[in-house]
């Protein structure tokens, strides 16, 4: 059974209690407003209705403006900016669709009022759950088996995420050299062969196991007798890494984690059913973003000479060649020199084309990609026949990522900045890993989301 990991189950609960404290906002708001006649009002006139569509409207808000992002929200200041921002296009929206369907209209008072209760009572709750979340005392007692440079390396991951949820109280290892030292900031504080002593001295809630050469060097007998009672949870490091960072450690991941992989008949199906989402989303996508394509194909003949429209060769599921089709955004004669990758503020991008790249529209084209069954919305993006040869010669696992249909978008583009070096791609591949292993309608879901914000904010784009 998969473990949710902390981080995850924190931002779920944190979630869901603020879909109750904003309902009861709404409630309170209804009963000041009408007093003795709000249970008549709930019940008469849609009024379950209008407090859910509000409170819908505020969770995807908050969304949008970061705030379930643990590790972003840190400063009360930070949190109060984006508190305000998040009602300020809360009430917007609310505005519009209050005008399109004048049915579901809940009010100016009541509107008003749930708003300001909302924001009094959202920044009083948001300030003590940083306070909560920040305690030692609510974080997972984490104990490392093992004192090599994984070990070191996995140990500053977790300190590196602020509010990740887990506290490393040391490592366990062979030498006894190093029992009292410390490798980076909590210390050696034992030797395995006195785990059990160790895990119930220090209350340790989970082992992660990082000893690189394990031949004879695993405490077995100890291991057995701490995690089949259920007494600690003892994981593998590979496993604890990708729930902590969302990623695949590729310097450590084995064939096995890779075989081995997350499957099975309800995926199987799934995988089919989206094809037939793939279809009817890029044909609806078509139909909506007709006037903003005519618009830029426009401005893009203004602009500059050469075609609107650009095809290149990229590598698909099975490292089947296909052509995509994009807006142009550079030159004609961007690639007079070879092959590059683009930079940030690259000379080679037009005037129109850093703005379309801006907001993602020069990849609006691929909706006849995903029609003709060459991509599909959510994979690791399709990169082009020159550099999948370089990289899978500098990347282990990397030929893994044409498993799948490539994407409109995916986990990496979500997770990662643009990348244009081989260290990005490898960065960018871990994410994708991590994709291929654990595709699931929820996590399709995230992507999706993610994408939508990062398309309305512009970030990450070049």
């Amino acid at each position: 059974k998969r473990i949710m990991s902390k981080t995850r189950s924190r931002t779920c609960s944190l979630l869901l209690i603020e879909i109750l404290l904003a309902t009861g906002c709404g409630l309170a708001a209804l009963v000041i407003r009408y007093g003795d006649e709000a249970g008549t009002v709930l019940a008469d006139e849609l009024g379950w209705l209008k407090i859910l569509l509000v409170v819908g409207v505020i969770q995807l808000c908050f969304y949008l403006f970061d705030l379930y992002d643990l590790h972003m929200i840190r400063q009360p200041t930070v949190l109060f900016v984006h508190v305000l921002q998040a009602l300020g296009l809360t009430s917007i929206a609310l505005a519009t669709i209050f005008y399109a369907v004048p049915k579901l209209t809940i009010g100016r008072g009541v509107f008003l009022l749930t708003i300001l209760l909302t924001l009094t009572l959202m920044m009083c709750w948001r300030l003590f759950a940083m306070w909560a979340l920040g305690h030692p005392r609510m974080a997972e007692r984490i104990l490392i088996l093992g004192t090599g440079a994984h070990a070191v390396e996995l140990a500053r991951e977790v300190l590196e995420q602020q509010n990740s949820g887990y506290q490393i109280i040391g490592f366990v290892g062979d030498d006894p050299a190093l029992v009292g030292k410390s490798l980076i900031n909590p210390s050696v504080i034992g030797l395995s062969s006195d785990l059990e002593a160790i895990v119930r001295a220090n209350r340790a809630d989970r082992i992660v196991v990082a000893v690189e050469d394990r031949r004879g060097r695993l405490p077995i007998d100890a291991l057995m007798k701490l995690t089949l009672p259920d007494e600690v949870r003892v994981e593998e490091s590979v496993s604890f890494f990708e729930q902590l960072t969302g990623k695949v450690d590729l310097e450590h991941v084995r064939p096995s984690w890779l075989i081995f992989r997350n499957g099975g008949r309800a995926l199987r199906f799934y995988k089919h059913a989206w094809r037939v989402a793939d279809v009817a989303l890029a044909s609806l996508g078509l139909v909506l973003s007709l006037p903003v394509m005519l618009a830029t194909a426009i401005a893009i003949k203004l602009d500059s000479r050469g075609p609107v429209i650009y095809s290149q060769e990229r590598v698909g599921k099975g490292n089947k060649p296909f052509r995509i089709h994009k807006f142009r955004s550079m030159r004609t004669d961007a690639e007079k020199n070879g092959a590059v990758w683009a930079g940030e503020a690259d000379d080679r991008v037009t005037r129109v084309g850093r703005i379309i790249r801006r907001l993602r529209i020069d990849e609006l084209p691929q909706f006849v990609n995903v029609l003709k069954g060459d991509m599909t919305f959510i994979g690791p993006r399709p990169e082009r026949p020159i550099f999948v040869e370089m990289l899978e010669r500098e990347i282990k696992y990397y030929s893994q990522r044409h498993l799948v249909k490539p994407g409109l978008t995916g986990w990496a583009q979500v997770r990662y900045r643009y990348g244009a070096s081989v260290e990005d791609a490898r960065e960018k591949f871990q994410y994708d890993l991590y994709y291929i292993k654990n595709q699931s309608p929820l996590l399709d879901a995230i992507i999706l989301f993610e994408t939508i914000r990062i398309c309305l904010f512009g970030r990450g784009a070049r």
